[in-house]
Formats: C-alpha cells, structure tokens, sequence
C-alpha cells in the first residue's frame, strides 16, 4: 500500500482524516493512535513492501503510539521496528522501566513483544507552521535477522545514532528508499529489502561487536553497500582507484572485484566509478548556476581532471559533446536534479550505486 502525496483533506473533514491516516499506518504498526491535533490534521504517509520487510514513512503533527500487553497477547507478529526521525523528536518508554529520548539522527530499534509507549512532537516547518513530525522506519521480521535475539535484545530501546558509520550509511539507505518507493517494481522492492535487511543486521552487529555471527553472504552485501557509498563520497578525487577503495576496506584488490561485480550485476568498481563520474558531470552542465564555469573545470569537480580524456568519455557515452549538452540544457531549460548518490536516485540507482542524472 503506498499513500504519497494524496489530498487528506479532499472529501474529508480534519478528524476524518486523522482516522484515514490512523488506519493506514495501523496496517503497517500495530498500536493505539492518538493526537492532539486530531481535530486540524494534516499528514502524508508512504507505505511500500520490500519482500517481507516493510518501509514506512510519514510526516505529521504531534502523536502518540501505544502498544499493549493486550494487543501483544491478542496479535505478535515478531517484528523489529526500526523509526529514524528527520525532523521532530519522540520519547519512549519501553516495558515497566525503560526510558529514553530520541532526536534528528537517532535509530531507534524495538520490537512488538514488549510493550511500548512513544510520544512525537514535531517542529514548525520552514513556514513557521507546524508543529510537523518528519520519519522513515523499517518493520524487519525477527527471523529474517541473523542476529541472535537475545543479543539484539541490549539494544532495543536504546538511543543509536545514525550519524556515522554503518548507522549513517543504513539511515540514508532508509530515507532513499522512502523517496522512491513509489517507483519500484516488485523485483527491485525484494531485492532492496534484503539489502536493507543486511545493512541493519551489520549495523546491529556492529553496535555488539559480533560481526562474526553474521552468515558470510549478508556480511558480502553489507560490505559492497559500504564500498558504493565511499565511492559516491569520493567521486571529485581523480585518486579514487580499485587499490585506494580496497585499502580503505581493508580488503584485497582482487577481493574487491570479485564482491564487488558479483553484486553489481556484472558491472566492475572501474566502469562503476566512471559512470557516476559521468553521470555528475552531464547533471552538472545542464546545471544555469555553473553555467560559467568551464566545461574542464566542470569535468575535474567530477573526478575527471584531463579534458581531452573527458570529452572523449563523454561522447561515447552519451553521444555529443559536453559544450553540445550544456548548449541544449540551457536552451530548452531542462531540469537538474539537485540530489545525489542513493537520497535521491532512481530505483536502478539504489541496486547498483550510480548517482543521478537529469530530473524528469
């Protein structure tokens, strides 16, 4: 089920709309929905099936959630609910005893065979209206984690941080597939899902320095989403080679490549970072405010620092010159995707790490 961008208010009133959105997301969260805004309600809610695993997000005002002892004897599905806040911040109590406060750039795993109590309050958006609760999360079923339960059990509740790291790598991957969820066919969602699984089952063994209890496959796939958002960090470097990115993994050269184009479709770390290099120059000169820059200067922001090695990529690749595209972007306006790497690429981009070309 996926609601994006729908008009809440066409047909309803406020209160209809809060109980719209509160059955919507109770598909996906099984809990008690309540809110002091219930009677001037506004949200946008996103929901998209990964295979088993299910990609919630949503915006909006103040809320609380509540999951019973009687809703867990009643129903348990056994899932990990893992939310990352954007804008806003919650607290939660967890069981008899457990308290904790979660703020922008905070994890917050827990499971849906303890009780829960978590409180939302959101901040005035860039308007100076609001109050507005920003979010992404994952519904993960607990058999699908190899992690042992009763180690990922001295994390749940716990405030985590997704600012580094694996965490920050798994909260990016998060927030790019809620913006392109909507788009993705069903092969591509399953397959993403079990990405999404193995980033938060390397994250989490991280977290318990028990790496070793991960099968070798999940540590694999974990390892090549490490690889591809180092590169997208790195594109501008024209020293971002195969033996750079391999020592900055501490892995073998020749391990690199094997992993790497197994999970890749075939397509190897050096035709990869071409690519994306690519790809950013020809967003780049379709690009009015670089409009002055010059079209070498352009290519060495992307890593590619000879002009003549340049043009000549270019043309093969997209089958004019690079002055022939900025011409043509600037006369017929065409738009520039601002974004970059896994936020905001196509559903091709989150499976194999290539940055954005030209928006719609």
């Amino acid at each position: 089920m996926v609601v994006r961008g729908e008009p809440w208010d066409k047909g309803l009133s406020a209160k209809d709309r809060f109980e719209r959105w509160r059955h919507e997301l109770g598909k996906a969260r099984e809990c008690e929905m309540t809110s002091a805004h219930a009677d001037s309600f506004e949200a946008d809610l996103r929901c998209s099936e990964l295979g088993p695993v299910v990609l919630v997000g949503s915006s909006f005002p103040s809320a609380r959630f509540r999951r019973t002892e009687r809703m867990i004897r009643r129903s348990d599905q056994e899932l990990y609910y893992l939310t990352l806040v954007t804008s806003g911040m919650h607290g939660l109590r967890r069981g008899r005893d457990q308290a904790a406060t979660f703020g922008v750039g905070d994890l917050a795993l827990i499971d849906t065979s303890t009780p829960h109590d978590v409180r939302m309050a959101g901040d005035r958006n860039s308007d100076g209206e609001g109050p507005q609760v920003i979010g992404v999360g994952i519904n993960l079923p607990q058999s699908l984690l190899p992690v042992p339960r009763r180690l990922v059990r001295g994390l749940l509740g716990r405030r985590l941080s997704a600012r580094a790291g694996t965490g920050a790598l798994l909260g990016q991957f998060m927030v790019g597939l809620d913006r392109q969820g909507g788009t993705l066919r069903p092969a591509e969602a399953a397959r993403l899902g079990t990405v999404v699984a193995d980033l938060t089952a390397a994250w989490i063994a991280g977290e318990l320095e028990a790496e070793h209890t991960l099968p070798e496959e999940s540590r694999q796939r974990a390892l090549v989403e490490t690889v591809r958002a180092f590169v997208r960090r790195n594109l501008h470097d024209p020293e971002l080679t195969p033996p750079v990115i391999a020592a900055a993994h501490h892995i073998s050269v020749s391990q690199l490549h094997r992993l790497f184009t197994r999970h890749s479709g075939g397509e190897t770390i050096a035709a990869s970072i071409r690519r994306q290099r690519l790809a950013r120059a020809h967003r780049d000169l379709a690009d009015p405010a670089l409009r002055d820059t010059p079209v070498h200067a352009v290519a060495a922001a992307c890593g590619i620092p000879r002009a003549s090695e340049f043009s000549r990529a270019y043309r093969a690749q997209y089958g004019t010159s690079p002055r022939e595209r900025r011409r043509q972007a600037l006369l017929t306006g065409v738009a520039v995707d601002g974004g970059g790497g896994i936020e905001t690429g196509t559903a091709r981009e989150l499976l194999c790490g290539v940055p954005p070309q030209d928006g719609p």
